[in-house]
């Protein structure tokens, strides 16, 4: 098979002179707009209000990011706490002067515990009907906005696959060379301009070629989120299994999870402070408790109450 050889080295964004709209922040907006466009459509079809779903978006927002930034340091950056504290929840860094980065570090493990905990916060000030109901309802559109934030480590060349002799293999130029080596690799002392120069120069060809081709983990989870998505909304609109509680939450659960499962086989260990167990990475032991939840929700959990 013919190798693409694909020589990965993007822009990080869209700049509006102020200051530079990343395109990581960029996949995340336009996972939470569509995420709301989807569940207009299913709030409509459960005949709830305008209200109770602006207030959803709001908790969702919250949940998942505040979720997903503190997943991310307790689990594989947690240095964060003592160097550079403000930075976990703020788009800057304060460790060299103060600089705008966008929230660079967020995991999924606490994006999904942070949406369960503000989908509980929600139903208890806003909706009143169980938190499954919600959840059966809301992964939905988390599974496709899950598609765009893969798409956006992609961009910012991160959560990087394995080396591989694969057809498919990416060099990731932006990886093997941050900032700083950039410039000295090239002698150009703008970062932005010497990684344009590093990717088209010939000069720079031999450079380039050293630099391994690597699995696009980002979008083999992407790729798979999508048949994630389709399987539940098939599940939501085509089978009564919506009035099943706890099912297509527990559904979302055991796919998610295990395509998160099987893809950090290719995946590159994240973070210092990364562990394994019995040969599994981090995010493969942070998967199986998903994963078995998931189970017992489809399989053994049975609604004390029914809902109208």
């Amino acid at each position: 098979m013919l190798a693409l050889d694909i020589v990965w080295n993007p822009s990080k964004g869209i700049d509006l002179g102020v200051f530079t709209l990343h395109y990581y922040s960029l996949m995340w907006i336009v996972a939470f707009l569509l995420g709301f466009y989807i569940m207009k459509r299913i709030y409509k079809n459960e005949n709830q209000t305008n209200e109770a779903l602006d207030s959803l978006f709001i908790y969702s927002v919250i949940g998942i990011m505040l979720g997903a930034r503190l997943g991310h340091v307790i689990f594989y950056q947690p240095e964060l706490i003592n160097d550079d504290f403000f930075s976990i929840f703020l788009p800057f860094s304060f460790s060299d002067g103060v600089r705008f980065t966008g929230f660079q570090g967020l995991a999924s493990h606490g994006a999904a515990i942070g949406m369960i905990i503000s989908m509980y916060l929600y139903n208890k000030k806003v909706i009143k009907k169980t938190v499954l109901w919600i959840l059966d309802r809301v992964v939905v559109p988390v599974a496709f906005g899950a598609v765009f934030v893969r798409i956006g480590n992609f961009i910012n060349s991160e959560i990087i696959g394995r080396v591989t002799e694969s057809s498919l293999g990416v060099r990731f130029i932006q990886d093997e060379y941050n900032k700083y080596d950039i410039v000295k690799a090239t002698g150009i002392k703008d970062a932005t301009e010497a990684y344009k120069a590093f990717g088209s120069n010939p000069k720079y060809t031999e450079a380039l070629s050293a630099i391994p081709l690597r699995h696009p983990a980002q979008l083999y989870e992407a790729f798979c989120y999508v048949f994630v998505f389709l399987i539940l909304l098939f599940f939501y609109w085509k089978t009564d299994k919506r009035n099943q509680q706890g099912f297509l939450f527990g559904l979302f659960l055991v796919l998610l999870w295990t395509v998160r499962f099987f893809v950090e086989f290719v995946k590159e260990p994240q973070g210092e402070e990364y562990f394994t167990i019995l040969g599994l990475q981090t995010g493969q032991v942070l998967s199986i408790p998903f994963i078995l939840i998931g189970l017992y929700f489809m399989f053994v959990y049975k609604a004390k109450t029914k809902l109208s």
